[in-house]
């Protein structure tokens, strides 16, 4: 096999498996919560739930900085395997965590320390992974190959959801809402065990090995790198926003809102997921015949037009179908984004700050925007006002939509000089 290919395709494996554990908290919310957060309604648990889910996303900025770092000074396979690390463990703790009945408040404080440690694992991961991506991927099809980045983190979430198909099928209802639930994160922790093994063999890009000037460090990104810097934060913002609106909130909203049941929610999820896993790296390869930046735009314009419709609608939808092709039609909007987010960040920036470039600015408005998606949702809905929720993200996206417009098209200034 190609060595170039052969990397690609072992970061991948690990950035599939890394997001797999991130996403099986959320794909099997509905089961575990009120085994942490006893209380009288599931808005209420879903709640204090998602602000847990909220918490992991605070240690993201963390973790892309102390990994960032570690990745630009050490390497990017370093930095891949020590996130792999921290990602296991967390798995692990919450596949073995009692409940709220055996240990009281211990039980929903090991959730969030679990939380934290994969919150730590995932703010590094996301920029040694974009980063190492588009560094061995060749001059030409820089844009097909880092779309693999979303691919397999999209693949990750697929999985997690799955794995909670099989498990519905498998296994009684009452078993599943009791234990079977703990099932998914010992499997992420074993897999990331077999991901560390492998991340320890992969090549390093030639990128870092020729990376020169000051030490990576986040005094050296914001006083010489401010404009790419905010540029990151401010491209993300909207783009995560969808992202997590569309997919991740969905299943929620589908259940909690559409009033559908927990598996025909979880097939939607499923079904749609997987045809926007196959799109990217369709729209990533289109993004090196045509540039990044109409692709980025055809999202921002699309996203602001179309996002309150598409939840207004879903709202009353009761045909599985018609609720499947709702929310396709925003995922293929926001492919716009997702596909191509990766490498236009890293196109960005030096290779000696290369990774906390595209890691730090990302993490925090992915935590800001992302990660408390599902938790304003939520309070939105728990106000009465469940509607704002849908001129929040449009707002968000049109703020990006003003970036993407005055932006130049990094695949013609991009800073990945290594072909």
């Amino acid at each position: 096999m190609n060595p170039r290919l052969k990397s690609i395709i072992g970061g991948s494996t690990g950035n599939l498996v890394e997001w797999y554990d991130w996403y099986a908290y959320s794909a099997f919310t509905l089961y575990f919560a009120p085994h942490f957060f006893p209380a009288e309604d599931r808005t209420a648990q879903l709640l204090s739930a998602a602000a847990v889910f909220a918490v992991g996303f605070i240690m993201r900025p963390i973790g892309a900085w102390i990994m960032g770092v570690y990745a630009d000074r050490h390497g990017r396979k370093a930095g891949l395997t020590l996130s792999v690390t921290l990602m296991c463990a967390g798995s692990f703790l919450i596949a073995i965590i009692p409940g709220y009945e055996t240990i009281g408040v211990l039980a929903p404080a090991l959730l969030v320390l679990a939380r934290l440690m994969q919150g730590l694992s995932v703010g590094g991961e996301y920029g040694a992974s974009a980063t190492y991506l588009s560094e061995m991927a060749g001059k030409d099809r820089r844009g097909f190959f880092s779309s693999f980045q979303y691919v397999t983190l999209i693949a990750g979430q697929l999985v997690a959801l799955l794995v909670l198909l099989v498990l519905q099928s498998t296994m009684s209802e009452a078993a599943l809402d009791d234990w079977g639930w703990r099932i998914p994160f010992a499997i992420g922790g074993v897999l990331a065990i077999v991901v560390f093994r492998i991340r320890r063999g992969l090549a390093e890009t030639e990128s870092f090995k020729k990376s020169e000037g000051p030490k990576s460090g986040f005094w050296t990104l914001v006083t010489q790198h401010p404009r790419e810097t905010a540029t990151v934060m401010l491209l993300t913002a909207g783009g995560t926003l969808a992202f997590y609106a569309y997919s991740i909130y969905m299943q929620k909203f589908l259940v909690n809102t559409s009033g559908f049941d927990r598996e025909v929610a979880s097939r939607i999820n499923a079904a749609t997921l997987f045809v926007f896993m196959c799109l990217q790296p369709i729209a990533g390869g289109l993004s090196d015949k045509i540039g990044r930046k109409p692709l980025m735009v055809a999202f921002g314009i699309l996203g602001v037009l179309a996002t309150y419709p598409i939840f207004a609608t879903l709202e009353s939808v009761r045909n599985p179908v018609i609720a499947g092709l709702l929310v396709m039609a925003a995922l293929v909007i926001v492919t716009g984004y997702t596909s191509i987010n990766a490498v236009v960040k890293a196109e960005l920036f030096p290779a000696n700050i290369r990774a906390l470039g595209v890691a730090l600015p990302y993490a925090l408005a992915n935590t800001l925007f992302g990660g408390t998606a599902e938790f304003v949702a939520l309070k939105f809905k728990d106000a009465g006002w469940e509607r704002g929720f849908y001129w929040y993200v449009t707002g968000m996206i049109a703020v990006s939509l003003v970036v993407y417009l005055k932006m130049r098209d990094t695949r013609e200034t991009s800073r990945i000089s290594e072909d």
